[in-house]
């Protein structure tokens, strides 16, 4: 790859993430009075980056016929969580202090492509689901600029769904649907969940959801892939 080149697909990742971004300020905006039309923006917009955009997951020879799969909107999926710190116990006094002091030891993540990336672990939220009340631990990336990461697996794994799990949060990407009414709340709405990249190519290297955070239940809401 020339320099020219290389330069180019570097302000062409630019431009993916800023739209991206753009993309997410939109929801934050619109989803407290308007979820719904929140969703069907998200959901069209993606679509739109996924067909034309050259940074595109979405592997070029198919993206002039891709659509975008989703199950059924459900309101039920749509959470305020308040986040609840570790305990101190499993603080690491060796740590230095920053804007993770406080959390949890570092650890490792895997990723699809082999290997790992560091995060910290900060918290737990508990969802309320109709079926019954399941935690997910929340994660600070250690790795670019840092920012929330909230991987999730779920019985819709395989089949409906990437075998690996889908994302709620990632910070990196400005996939975040900001912080709820409460102190320390986030907003969680499973409607909004998403496949990673490499769930489309797997040259595409991306942090898997670990088991602590493997729900007991399928939930069918966000993007699907069957």
């Amino acid at each position: 790859m020339t320099g020219t080149n290389a330069s180019l697909d570097q302000l062409s990742l630019s431009d993916w993430r800023r739209q991206m971004a753009d993309l997410y300020a939109l929801v934050r905006a619109t989803i407290a009075r308007d979820p719904d039309s929140a969703l069907a923006h998200w959901r069209s917009e993606r679509e739109r980056l996924y067909r034309e955009h050259p940074q595109s997951p979405v592997p070029a020879a198919q993206r002039a016929s891709f659509r975008s799969r989703h199950f059924d909107a459900d309101p039920a999926l749509r959470f305020e969580v308040t986040v609840e710190p570790e305990p101190s116990s499993e603080l690491d006094p060796d740590a230095e202090a920053g804007p993770t002091a406080g959390a949890g030891r570092p650890l490792d993540l895997p990723v699809s492509a082999g290997g790992f990336m560091r995060f910290e672990r900060i918290g737990w939220v508990e969802i309320p689901f109709p079926v019954g009340r399941q935690r997910l631990a929340v994660y600070w990336m250690e790795g670019y600029a840092g920012g929330l990461f909230l991987p999730f697996r779920d019985g819709t794994n395989g089949r409906e769904t990437y075998g690996a799990g889908r994302y709620l949060l990632d910070g990196a990407k400005s996939a975040d649907l900001g912080p709820g009414v409460r102190p320390a709340s986030l907003r969680l709405d499973f409607n909004f969940a998403y496949q990673p990249s490499c769930a489309f190519d797997p040259a595409w290297a991306c942090p898997l959801a670990p088991p602590e955070n493997r729900l007991d239940l399928a939930v069918r809401a966000g993007e699907r892939l069957a």
